[in-house]
């Protein structure tokens, strides 16, 4: 049987996902002990590789994997909805709009917004009916309030302590963010046993993961 291909976004969302895929019944234990290994083939069922989170869908759809793991940001700022099969319940965070204490986000005049994502961005400010110059950042968007490169920002964030550590407040809440299982559609069709299959290992272990966090709390 061919293994089911997976891309795994790396870094963090790889770190929150690893313990749902085994749970769920895969061999890990490479990815575990990766080293500057980027693919794992332990599991006889599938190959999986580790990418940057907006490489997730160029593999995909060019058809190389057949399963993405990736956030919900990468899809929304890249505007490329694979179908998506299942929300997990790791990774959560949400866009917001920060600045400086002495921000208006009322003050009439063109505002200099910096972020990592400008598509989510535009789609915002046009959604409150306000016209703003966009800068695109790919470090620490952070930095852009304090020294005047923009009038604020909109980034990501989980727990607000890098925004608090950094003397910046949130001004407005956007969208939520989430890690998503998405499939290429015409893998869908050529691997459906297999690839619900392993969806409903998942959605378990990830119900799992839920009901331990409840039992902690």
């Amino acid at each position: 049987m061919e293994r089911i291909k997976i891309a795994l976004t790396k870094g963090r969302t790889e770190d929150q996902v690893v313990p749902l895929l085994e749970a769920a019944g895969i061999n890990c234990e490479g990815i575990r002990n990766k080293q500057r290994r980027l693919i794992f083939d332990e599991d006889p069922r599938y190959e999986i590789i580790l990418v940057k989170g907006p490489d997730v869908l160029t593999y995909l759809n060019s058809g190389s994997v057949q399963i993405g793991i990736v956030g919900s940001d990468i899809l929304a700022e890249q505007e490329n909805f694979q179908y998506a099969m299942l929300d997990l319940n790791v990774g959560k965070c949400r866009f917001v709009l920060a600045s400086t204490k002495d921000f208006n986000p009322q003050a009439h005049r063109r505002k200099i917004i910096a972020t990592k994502y400008p598509n989510i961005t535009k789609r915002y400010f046009q959604g409150i009916g306000e016209d703003v110059e966009i800068i695109k950042i790919e470090g620490s968007v952070e930095l852009a309030p304090l020294i005047g490169l923009a009038d604020a920002i909109v980034d990501i964030v989980e727990t607000g302590n890098t925004l608090r550590e950094n003397n910046l407040q949130v001004f407005a809440k956007l969208q939520p963010v989430n890690t998503k299982v998405v499939v290429n559609r015409l893998a869908l069709r050529q691997y459906q046993p297999q690839i619900k299959s392993l969806i409903a290992s998942l959605a378990k272990a990830d119900d799992q993961l839920i009901q331990s966090k409840l039992i902690k709390e």
